[in-house]
């Protein structure tokens, strides 16, 4: 138990260059809190004390802004940051090395029943305020942009922005780091395109209509 919790502390210092010293973390991350608020959950979940699970829960969420459900199974070395908002469903799994940020929802679609919430590989990342919803799996090593709204599978090593997310896969190449302001727009890069298009059709009328201008002075000649 006490390696697991130094291994929670140490990755926060990994993400997070605002941390300063293990007391600060000790003491103030909610985050870290709610992680292990939910071990102990967790645990009692397993057991089928339902009741005090659900009862650990709500104080965890009551304290940190944080709701776990008891049922969530959840990896090692889990980093939430700062985390306010942040709600993980019953049925959620989430790999190792997984990172949220606040105003994430890993939640259901609906009143379905058995599993209804996300799978959340190894090394992904969901950036603030995303929405990750139903049944789905995010892949290995994928990132999901801030604010997207996730409804389908998304493959390993891929980038998803927008609502609903779509997805943006590089080169099937990892990618390591997530620049939260410099992000793919998909919506963006539609609208570039029709404006393209757009030229080349004003760029072929043109000629088309410099081309009749020449055959009517030739007949007038």
């Amino acid at each position: 138990m006490f390696k697991r919790m130094k291994e929670d502390i140490e990755v926060v210092f990994e993400q997070d260059p605002a941390a300063r010293s293990y007391l600060e973390v000790v003491l103030t991350y909610s985050g870290l809190h709610a992680i292990w608020a939910h071990h102990i959950a967790h645990a009692l979940f397993k057991r089928k004390y339902y009741f005090i699970a659900r009862v650990i829960s709500q104080i965890s969420r009551f304290f940190t802004g944080i709701e776990i459900h008891p049922g969530a199974k959840i990896g090692r070395r889990f980093f939430i940051d700062h985390g306010m908002g942040v709600v993980i469903g019953e049925t959620c799994e989430i790999g190792d090395n997984v990172t949220v940020f606040q105003g994430v929802t890993l939640g259901g679609t609906g009143k379905e029943k058995g599993k209804r919430h996300p799978t959340i590989k190894d090394n992904a990342l969901i950036a603030t305020g995303a929405k990750v919803l139903g049944s789905i799996t995010i892949g290995e090593n994928s990132k999901v942009g801030a604010g997207s709204v996730v409804l389908h599978e998304v493959p390993p090593n891929s980038t998803v922005v927008g609502i609903p997310g779509r997805v943006k896969i590089q080169d099937g190449i990892k990618i390591k780091d997530l620049n939260h302001t410099d992000l793919p727009d998909p919506i963006a890069d539609r609208f570039k395109d029709m404006e393209n298009e757009i030229a080349r059709l004003n760029n072929e009328i043109e000629i088309l209509r410099n081309e009749r201008s020449r055959d009517n002075v030739h007949s007038n000649l």
